[in-house]
């Protein structure tokens, strides 16, 4: 199959960089990118199968997302509030004891198959996902996973998975404090579930499905079974995704706990290599609420090889930012990007970041566009240790996305890039492809139901909004969980 994609604008790769090519083409031959020039110098139609002219589009790399929701965004609801109110929204101690699925195993599907769609309705072609997993009995499952495989299969995504796992849960304990409570039982049978997804991922032989270990956040896994992750890794040349360094509260448990920063135990326990892709990465020594300078992390984690995973429009709505994305990468260290919230919205993270540059360096011209540009595709690409992907070039794999600049409201078109980051979102993807397969054309996805994924996802939204009253520490005393912004109207008499 041979398919010629044209754009008014191409974002190409030269082998050093990201370049814009205008009025550009792409020859896709199979699974592979076979040419990239200008359209006026394209094949003829008669030596193609297809061709797809996006017009006043920007045509690039397939967008990247390695923390990927998988749920329905509990952002929605935890993002508002704090201390005593957010220590309400933690598993009660006396829950823990009597915990359970909120959902049937056929609703948890439903809900997956809502936020792929999702994915892929906004221009992202590889993911590795993430669910909430305060509405699950314990952890994610083997089974949880192949059901992700194969709606990311119907879809046509690439994805990198493996179930989550844990040894403890964030609890609040009578009387208000938070602490952990521990099931290392369920602990140990949910990491034996994640290398049995492994051999699972083998025997599947997808070449879009790539089987991963994700340990959950680290101050709710034990050491050992940590270093077991790492032994695994080792073995099998496994990629590890760990949420770390994301909050002050992770660095005073962990010192507590092992006498360790959270970067410390993570070299002590064997998993701080190359394999790494690390959520988050926030609270390092240079963040201004741990020490306020460098004093080696950031080279600690380039000499290692570790991949961070930045979230910058996440990072805003949680008030938590990363410090700052030019030391990073100034310091060698790989940086990818998530959208660890609904929308899954790459654009407005990129945009997020940008204007958040803009400020931390108080430099209109530090934005640092072409370098998120560069994370959410080519950066992605480093982590997953995937050369052929987040680039537009001869020889590449054919996962690209297009997003549309020709809706009056975009306005004038300037610069493509600033056009589409400043005026539009991802909500304006127009086209996607994933190893030569067309997954989204015109803006929908062809044969899906997009009114029955709205219903599905308010209808499973509100059972879990429901569920939280029957964790809540304080349900006796009837004080709201989720008091609305403005009261609500009141007839007068």
């Amino acid at each position: 199959m041979t398919t010629l994609i044209t754009a008014d604008y191409v974002i190409a790769h030269d082998g050093r960089g990201h370049t814009e090519l205008g009025d550009g083409a792409v020859l896709v031959d199979g699974d592979r990118i076979s040419w990239v020039g200008r359209a006026d110098a394209a094949p003829d139609d008669a030596d193609l199968d297809e061709r797809i002219a996006l017009g006043r589009s920007i045509l690039m790399p397939g967008l990247i997302d390695l923390d990927a929701l998988a749920d329905v965004d509990h952002l929605a609801l935890d993002a508002w509030s704090d201390g005593d109110a957010q220590r309400r929204l933690d598993w009660s101690a006396e829950y823990f004891e009597h915990r359970h699925e909120v959902l049937t195993a056929e609703e948890r599907s439903t809900m997956r198959r809502f936020a792929l769609t999702q994915l892929a309705l906004h221009g992202i072609t590889t993911f590795m996902p993430i669910a909430s997993e305060v509405h699950s009995a314990w952890a994610e499952t083997h089974d949880d996973l192949l059901d992700v495989a194969r709606i990311a299969g119907e879809l046509g995504l690439r994805a990198f998975l493996g179930p989550s796992y844990r040894s403890g849960v964030h609890v609040t304990a009578e009387g208000g404090a938070s602490t952990i409570a521990w099931d290392d039982e369920a602990g140990r049978h949910a990491f034996d579930e994640a290398v049995r997804f492994l051999d699972t991922v083998e025997e599947l032989g997808d070449p879009l499905v790539t089987g991963i270990l994700a340990p959950c956040r680290i101050e709710t896994v034990r050491a050992e079974l940590l270093e077991a992750t790492a032994r695994v890794s080792a073995e099998r040349g496994t990629l590890v995704r760990a949420h770390a360094l994301q909050d002050l509260a992770e660095r005073e448990i962990l010192g507590a706990a092992y006498g360790a920063t959270p970067l410390g135990l993570l070299e002590r326990v064997g998993l701080l290599n190359e394999r790494l892709v690390l959520a988050h990465g926030v609270y390092l020594d240079l963040h201004p609420e741990v020490h306020g300078e460098d004093r080696g992390d950031l080279a600690k984690l380039a000499a290692a090889g570790v991949s961070i995973i930045h979230c910058p429009l996440t990072n805003q709505r949680y008030a938590f930012l990363l410090e700052k994305l030019s030391q990073y990468l100034e310091a060698g260290v790989n940086v990818a990007l998530g959208t660890d919230s609904f929308p899954p919205d790459l654009i407005r993270g990129i945009d997020a970041g940008v204007q958040l540059a803009k400020a931390q360096h108080a430099d209109l011209g530090r934005g640092l566009l072409a370098e998120y540009l560069d994370a959410a595709t080519s950066g992605g690409a480093r982590a997953l240790h995937r050369p052929d992907l987040g680039r537009i070039a001869a020889g590449a794999t054919a996962d690209l996305s297009a997003f549309a600049l020709d809706d009056v409201r975009t306005g004038a078109v300037d610069d493509p890039l600033r056009t589409l980051v400043l005026a539009g979102s991802a909500r304006d993807a127009r086209f996607s492809m994933v190893a030569g397969r067309v997954v989204l054309r015109d803006g929908t996805i062809p044969g899906v139901d997009l009114d029955r994924h709205r219903a599905d996802g308010q209808r499973i939204f509100d059972r879990l909004k429901a569920a939280y009253s029957e964790r809540d520490h304080l349900a006796a005393t009837g004080e709201p969980l989720f008091p609305p912004v403005l009261p609500p109207f009141a007839e007068s008499r």
